[in-house]
């Protein structure tokens, strides 16, 4: 039996740093980040329908997605992001599905979803196990500032768009404290794949 760990965090929570670590057990991490940069690509269907419903004005003159040009155009209208969901979700909730089951098929011992937004995308019954990268919210705004070169205002605004941190780790099934060193995450985590049989 795979156990189908589900992976979350908030913005600028590490959740990135501990979903590397997986690599020290052989446990592989199905990327939704990257999942929806793939099914966007020029000749995906998703690419094809964003062109149809946004028009070239969102691409590179390569014919690449501008992914700036994009997010300006759904930022400040609820509709427009909804249309873009609604293209995009469906096939990273596909691809995600596929690469699963593919896993559980090879029959490996553990498999990962790291999911940004696994609570506000209502996606938890994809997952067995819900593990969330937890900090304190200054560490949080802080670290969002510093990585995004973003003013304190606009980087509370981002964080307030999503489920608060601990919310989540009230509904979580493990929690890594990440106010520490990356050394003492990982303890954590042993400890945690440990309880749950994996290592």
């Amino acid at each position: 039996m795979t156990l189908v760990i589900g992976l979350t965090g908030s913005i600028a929570s590490g959740k990135s740093t501990v979903s590397g670590m997986f690599d020290e057990w052989e446990i592989p991490v199905i990327d939704a980040d990257q999942i929806s940069r793939d099914v966007v690509r020029p000749g995906e269907p998703a690419y094809e329908d964003i062109v149809r419903v946004f028009g070239k004005d969102v691409l590179f003159d390569d014919g690449t997605l501008d992914r700036k040009k994009l997010g300006k155009v759904i930022f400040s209208s609820e509709g427009r992001r909804k249309e873009l969901n609604d293209i995009v979700h469906p096939r990273v909730r596909e691809e995600m599905i596929r690469r699963r089951e593919s896993y559980k098929t090879k029959e490996a011992k553990a498999v990962v979803l790291d999911i940004p937004l696994l609570y506000e995308s209502g996606l938890t019954d994809y997952v067995e196990k819900v593990l969330v990268v937890a900090v304190d919210e200054e560490t949080q705004l802080q670290r969002l500032m510093e990585r995004d070169g973003s003013s304190r205002e606009d980087a509370q605004e981002r964080i307030a768009s999503q489920i608060p941190v601990s919310r989540k780790s009230e509904m979580a099934d493990a929690v890594i404290d990440n106010n520490g060193t990356k050394e003492e995450s990982f303890h954590q985590l042993r400890d945690i794949l440990h309880r749950w049989d994996l290592v």
